[in-house]
């Protein structure tokens, strides 16, 4: 995924490429009207190494980490607690006699652990997380040595009476899970909200923790950073007041509250031995019962500058006011090919508004076009209908 963001990037038309070699040091927000943020910063490799200076900004985004230097900074700290629980996880290419290798599923052995197995895109590697059990309370971190021979010992003790014959791993890692939550994702204290401009952020793993089986690590951070992006965006080009970057850290903490519920339910369903179940397919049912919420349909803002109340949603009672819009397949008036809403609206910066009414042969009175009327800044640049389809509707 780094490389694929990496290659974009350097093909669009900034043709930025991302510098690896510098390490932050310490940030500082001073009362410079126009780059308020000071960062310090040390060169550790290339031509300025071992170089150390200070960089002047409006605005940083901390995406450094469990071990933020930048939450630090800014004085929050993650908050929660550890499962007691180690995990070994290992992305292999292998020879197995597992009749199910190409297919992502839970694998509970009565033998000893369980396995998450997701097979890797290629169609050569899979991933697997395998049960290393309880952590005792003085353990220190020393599980976290465990060497690969014995990760791969305990998948194979685990998958017997199959058998694992690992040829090559391409990257591994030990954990304990842990989850936590940063309690605010900006620089500003609770008390100062909306009278002061947040001007330092923290995204990702830097302001929430959890494991990673749900498969929501990068998924939610990346969430975390367009929220802000297109944010920043607005604010920078002066379309949108600063107050804007205050419904931040309100949207998104909300949803990294509510990634460390799921995850707290959903880990410990995978720990759990199958004789400690009453139902074998308890642990089935719990990831289809939830599994909007790993699809992203789940998040739900609050109501803010930018989000409305619940007032008219009669109005569309499939579309809940604040969640994710739901695409559906409509036809194209102009030439009748079917397309998808969701892919029509594409992250350019531009706000949007869906009409759903009456679509009257041209010239003729509509409640759109008499909407449209009185709206003159959106009739000067609003198109002929395009999009039309009798069986659907917004509350289907």
């Amino acid at each position: 995924m780094l490389d694929y963001f990496a290659e974009h990037m350097a093909r669009s038309p900034s043709r930025m490429r991302p510098d690896f070699g510098v390490e932050f040091l310490a940030l500082e927000v001073t009362d410079d009207a126009d780059y308020p943020v000071w960062v310090r910063i040390r060169h550790v490799a290339g031509q300025r190494e071992g170089q150390e200076r200070t960089v002047r900004a409006k605005y940083v985004l901390g995406a450094d980490g469990a071990r933020s230097g930048v939450r630090r900074s800014i004085g929050r700290t993650l908050d929660g607690d550890t499962a007691k629980h180690a995990w070994g996880v290992m992305d292999t290419l292998a020879v197995t006699d597992f009749p199910d290798i190409r297919l992502k599923c839970a694998i509970q052995s009565r033998s000893g652990g369980n396995i998450l197995l997701i097979p890797r895109e290629g169609g050569h590697l899979f991933r697997m997380y395998v049960d290393l059990g309880e952590v005792a309370d003085d353990d220190a971190g020393r599980v976290r040595q465990t060497t690969l021979d014995e990760v791969i010992a305990k998948a194979n003790t685990i998958l017997h009476p199959y058998t694992l014959d690992v040829k090559h791993v391409a990257w591994h890692s030990v954990y304990e899970v842990g989850h936590r939550v940063t309690d605010k994702f900006d620089d500003v204290p609770d008390e100062l909200t909306g009278e002061r401009t947040p001007r330092v952020f923290i995204a990702g793993d830097a302001c929430h923790t959890h494991s990673a089986k749900a498969g929501q690590g990068m998924n939610v951070s990346m969430q975390d950073g367009f929220n802000l992006g297109w944010k920043l965006g607005q604010v920078l080009t002066g379309l949108s007041p600063d107050t804007l970057l205050d419904t931040y850290s309100g949207e998104r903490q909300e949803v990294a509250q509510n990634l460390i519920d799921f995850d707290k339910e959903w880990s410990p369903l995978m720990a759990k031995k199958p004789e400690e179940m009453e139902d074998p397919s308890v642990l089935e049912d719990f990831y289809v019962k939830t599994f909007e919420f790993p699809a992203g349909f789940m998040t739900e803002y609050k109501p803010s500058m930018i989000t409305g109340d619940a007032r008219h949603q009669d109005l569309a009672s499939g579309y809940t006011v604040g969640k994710r819009f739901k695409s559906a397949l409509v036809s194209r008036v102009c030439d009748g090919n079917p397309l998808h809403l969701g892919h029509l609206a594409t992250a350019d910066g531009r706000w949007r508004i869906y009409a759903f009414a009456d679509a009257p042969p041209a010239g003729e009175d509509s409640q759109l076009g008499r909407w449209a009327q009185r709206n003159p800044r959106i009739s000067r640049s609003m198109p002929s209908p395009r999009l039309s389809n009798p069986k659907w509707a917004p509350s289907d």
